[in-house]
C-alpha cells in the first residue's frame, strides 16, 4: 500500500477482520499500512482549513488535530516513518510535526478524510464502542494534562498526547475488527473480575499492549512518547502520570460512584504531592461535576 492510499483516499467497501490472526508480527503487519478514520469533526475542519490554507500556521492546525487520536496517530506516524536521516530530533507532538512538514505538504500528502461513521456505517454497535473509547480518551488526555502542569512538567504537551493514544490499538480494533472487539467487551460485561489481557490473548492470540508498542516502534514514533506510553515503566513520574489519568478516566466513565475512585484519588494526591481532598479539587477543576 502507498502512502497515498494510506493517507488519501476514501476506500470503497472494505474487508474486516472476522478471526484473529496468528501472532504479533502478523497483528502488526496488518495495521503498520492499514487506513485509518477519524472524527467526522476532524474531516470537515481539515476541508475548511483546506479552503484557506493561506490563513493556517502549526499551532492552529496542530490544535485541532490535538483532538483526535486517530488523526494524531496518522499525522505523527507518517512523519515519523518519512523523516530524512539528516533530521535527528524527534518530533514529540503534533504540532512540532507540522512544522517539520510544512502547511501545503501537509495537505498535498492528507486529502479529504474517511470518517468513522462512514467506515463503520454497517456497524453501529462498533461504532458506539468506538466512541466510548474515544471518549474516554479524550477525558485521560484533559487529566493527564491537567496533572502534567500541576507538576510543572516541561513534557506536558507528550504527556497530554501519551494519554490521548494510549489506548489507540483498542480503537485500531474497532475500526478493523469489530466483532472481535465486541467479543472481548461481552466478555468483560459478563464478568467484571476478567482482566482485559487474559481474554484479548484468548481471542486476539495477543494482548492489545504489545501491539501498540510493536506498532510505535515500526512506526518510529518519537523514543520519548513510545517510553511514556509503555506502562512497564510505571516507576517514571511521567508514565505514572498518564496511568493515573487513564485509570480516574475509565473509573469515572459513569460517574463518580465507582469503588475504584477513592484509590484512585489517593494516588494522584501523591503524585501530585497533595492531600486527597486538595487533589480531588484539581480533579473538579479540570472536569467540574455535573
Amino acid at each position: 500500500m502507498t502512502d497515498h492510499d494510506h493517507i488519501n483516499t476514501q476506500p470503497a467497501k472494505h474487508p474486516l477482520l472476522t478471526a484473529p490472526l496468528r501472532d504479533l508480527a502478523v497483528w502488526t503487519r496488518y495495521f503498520q499500512d492499514a487506513a485509518i478514520p477519524v472524527q467526522a469533526d476532524t474531516a470537515d475542519a481539515l476541508e475548511h482549513m483546506r479552503a484557506n490554507e493561506d490563513d493556517v500556521d502549526a499551532n492552529m492546525l496542530g490544535d485541532m488535530i490535538a483532538g483526535d487520536p486517530l488523526m494524531s496517530l496518522k499525522v505523527l506516524a507518517h512523519v515519523s516513518r518519512c523523516r530524512p536521516a539528516r533530521i535527528v530530533t524527534d518530533p514529540e507532538t503534533v504540532t512540532a510535526a507540522l512544522v517539520m512538514m510544512g502547511i501545503s505538504p501537509f495537505f498535498n500528502t492528507f486529502g479529504p478524510q474517511t470518517t468513522l461513521e462512514e467506515w463503520l456505517v454497517d456497524e453501529p454497535e462498533a461504532l458506539q464502542g468506538l466512541s466510548s473509547v474515544m471518549q474516554r480518551a479524550h477525558r485521560a488526555a484533559n487529566f493527564a494534562l491537567g496533572f502534567a502542569v500541576h507538576r510543572m512538567d516541561h513534557d506536558a504537551a507528550v504527556i497530554y498526547q501519551a494519554a490521548l493514544l494510549h489506548d489507540f490499538a483498542e480503537m485500531l480494533l474497532w475500526c478493523h475488527a469489530p466483532s472481535l472487539a465486541l467479543k472481548i467487551r461481552a466478555a468483560q460485561q459478563a464478568d467484571s473480575t476478567l482482566r482485559s489481557n487474559t481474554i484479548q490473548r484468548k481471542i486476539l492470540n495477543i494482548e492489545l499492549p504489545e501491539l501498540q508498542q510493536s506498532l510505535m516502534k515500526t512506526w518510529r514514533l518519537p523514543e520519548l512518547l513510545i517510553r511514556i506510553s509503555d506502562d512497564s515503566h510505571a516507576d517514571h513520574a511521567n508514565v505514572r502520570n498518564v496511568l493515573l489519568a487513564i485509570k480516574l478516566a475509565r473509573h469515572s466513565a459513569h460517574g463518580w460512584d465507582n469503588a475504584a475512585l477513592p484509590d484512585d484519588i489517593s494516588d494522584i494526591a501523591q503524585l501530585l504531592n497533595l492531600c486527597p481532598k486538595a487533589a480531588l479539587q484539581l480533579i473538579q477543576d479540570i472536569e467540574p461535576p455535573i
